[in-house]
């Protein structure tokens, strides 16, 4: 009998993993980043909006000037003196824009956040318990949804005056109503999957089921939702507050210093063109975020 030795050498274990391809393994978050700062645009909508809140948040402790100090010099033009000029009262605009991005950047940012809450807990309940209830909440929805979303905020604004908290509540009665119907499609079609159907056989609950699988795996449409929902908040407040509906004095958000600036556009067009421009800037850099994000969260559907 011919021995295995005269065949076959043991090799080194340094020549073990000659062949083995070693790939390093990467969480989701650090997937998704890698796939997102990819994308030029993207990415410099990040830097911007980093920029942006950085300058927000620091701009008015360093500036000499307060948010409402009137001073001698009215309605100056750009200067090194007052970056942006100043308005009818003498106030500086810069310090005035800048306190002005943080209330647009609130209301947008929190009604955004409640909406998605709401969204994902009403469509995701609706979508994965199916048939009468899923009917019922769906109807709910549908005469909601034929109401204006002006008009809920319309009729706030004219109970609890005009503040911050009644717009934010006004856009949150049918906000919330897109991210239902993206959640309660998504929950209908992922129910259905491998998955869904190997948790449930191996007795995991309705609840575990919904939080733990179903709402983990359709957060990319919702976080792309969400980042393109910032920035339509944001428009919406600027709206309400050019035609005169917004916040009252002494705060202002961008839209109502652009209803301020409306009656001297002709002599001082600097105090409409600035906070116009912040807002189109924001808008832009929020919506190439969306844009990056919705590459990163799903590359096959994005090409």
């Amino acid at each position: 009998m011919v021995k295995r030795e005269e065949y076959f050498d043991a090799i080194g274990k340094e020549e073990q993993n000659n062949e083995f391809i070693a790939i390093a393994r990467k969480s989701f978050v650090r997937d998704v980043w890698e796939r997102f700062k990819c994308n030029k645009r993207a990415l410099t909508g990040l830097i911007v909006l980093a920029v942006i809140l950085c300058i927000t948040l620091l701009g008015p402790i360093l500036s000499p000037y307060t948010y409402d100090g009137m001073g001698t010099s009215i309605n100056s033009k750009i200067s090194i003196i007052h970056w942006f000029g100043t308005d009818a009262l003498g106030r500086d605009l810069f310090v005035r824009v800048l306190y002005g991005i943080r209330i647009s950047l609130t209301i947008g940012f929190v009604t955004t956040l409640i909406n998605i809450v709401l969204g994902v807990l009403y469509g995701g309940i609706a979508g994965y318990r199916g048939g009468k209830t899923d009917m019922a909440m769906m109807r709910i929805v549908d005469v909601m949804y034929a109401v204006p979303s002006l008009l809920y905020i319309i009729l706030l604004m004219l109970i609890f005056g005009s503040n911050i908290g009644s717009i934010m509540l006004g856009m949150c009665v049918s906000g919330w109503i897109g991210v239902a119907r993206l959640m309660r499609s998504q929950v209908i079609t992922l129910k259905e999957r491998e998955f869904a159907l190997a948790a449930y056989t191996q007795g995991a609950s309705a609840k575990r089921i919904l939080f733990r699988h179903l709402f983990t795996n359709a957060m990319g449409p919702i976080v792309v939702s969400a980042t393109l929902a910032v920035p339509q908040a944001i428009f919406m407040e600027a709206f309400l507050s050019f035609i005169g509906m917004g916040i009252s004095a002494p705060q202002a958000s961008l839209g109502t210093l652009a209803q301020s600036a409306r009656m001297y556009m002709s002599i001082y067009p600097n105090q409409m063109i600035c906070p116009i421009a912040m807002i189109c800037l924001i808008i832009f850099a929020l919506n190439f975020i969306g844009e990056g994000l919705d590459e990163a969260l799903n590359p096959k559907g994005s090409r």
